[in-house]
């Protein structure tokens, strides 16, 4: 039975790509939720998703209006879908998210009582670059709650809040704390696991840069993890002090993994990868750095260089676009779909 509810999809594929795995799943979804693909793919690629996609599902470009060169073609493809959406309940997904119908069916029941919901991803099958990338999810859920590649929400109150910005690169985050500042109510579901498919290598190891680039939006994460190379060199730490300080971080993420029922997709040796993590990020960090000083880091052909807005800042956007007449917001821009 389909709910009343949204699913949309940014795509920008300049490869083939897994399209028969992605078109399977999503003639999975449609017999759920009505669901969106907005495609900013070269116009071949465009054609032969159109054909390979069931029909059921929307198919659109990115609206002109919301791309801007050298912003995040993500953002502008999520804002195409919901000024496009037919339904007030939104999931908000990457091509990579596989859910299942109870776990869809539980984030739209949470959100029905928010204004963002963010679930927690888990990656299946487990590559090598996997595991490794799993440690930053377990850290996370040690100190809060990780950044998942979905979100579900609520149309009207991101649209209250004037869209977010194109221009942020940790757009999860910009989301976020976008909706936050316009008084919505976030649920973070830490026991809610939905499936991710690994990317490839040759990705992964493109994204190392770009990921601690992200922290940029986090000030005091930003310092810590640039302060893990000074330390180790100030106390050169011997062979067993360096396995001691492995251990400890080990342990930390192990908390992280027993979380909120998390060892129920995270396999025991998972925080065992966390130190491998850290030390690459206290490397790419600092590289990070170096991009900061040339501009921003690479993204899409150009460079970015807003990480995130903090939540002051969006609460005075916010603020500023909002009728003084008490109502949410601006009212829906129209955009028309083309297939």
């Amino acid at each position: 039975m389909q709910q009343p509810a949204e699913y949309i999809l940014p795509l920008r594929w300049t490869d083939r790509g897994p399209l028969d795995e992605l078109a399977r799943y999503l003639a999975r979804l449609v017999r759920w939720v009505d669901v969106t693909v907005v495609d900013g793919s070269p116009d071949a690629s465009f054609r032969r998703h159109a054909r390979a996609f069931p029909p059921a599902v929307r198919h659109v470009r990115p609206a002109q209006q919301q791309v801007s060169r050298g912003g995040n073609g993500k953002v502008q493809g999520v804002l195409t879908g919901i000024a496009l959406a037919r339904h007030e309940r939104l999931v908000i997904a990457d091509d990579d998210v596989r859910y299942t119908e109870e776990g869809l069916s539980r984030v739209l029941r949470l959100l029905d009582g928010a204004d963002l919901v963010r679930p927690q991803n888990y990656f299946a099958p487990l590559t090598w670059h996997a595991r490794w990338d799993t440690g930053r999810t377990l850290l996370n859920r040690a100190f809060a709650s990780d950044y998942p590649g979905t979100l579900a929400l609520r149309r009207s109150t991101v649209l209250a809040a004037g869209g977010y910005s194109t221009e942020a690169l940790f757009e999860n985050l910009e989301l976020i704390r976008t909706i936050r500042a316009a008084g919505g109510r976030e649920v973070r579901a830490d026991d809610l696991f939905v499936r991710r498919l690994p990317c490839t290598t040759r990705h992964f190891l493109r994204q190392r840069v770009r990921q601690a680039y992200d922290s940029f939006g986090q000030p005091p994460r930003l310092l810590a993890e640039l302060g893990v190379l000074p330390a180790l060199v100030l106390i050169r730490p011997d062979g067993l002090r360096l396995a001691g300080l492995a251990c400890g971080v080990a342990a930390l993420a192990e908390l992280g993994r027993r979380r909120r029922g998390g060892r129920a997709v995270y396999p025991p040796a998972a925080a065992l990868w966390v130190p491998l993590w850290l030390a690459e990020r206290a490397v790419c960090s600092w590289l990070a750095v170096l991009s900061r000083a040339r501009g921003g880091v690479r993204y899409s052909g150009g460079r970015m260089r807003l990480a995130a807005h903090s939540e002051r800042q969006l609460r005075r956007r916010v603020a500023a676009i909002r009728p003084r007449d008490g109502s949410r917001g601006p009212a829906p821009v129209g955009i028309s779909a083309r297939r």
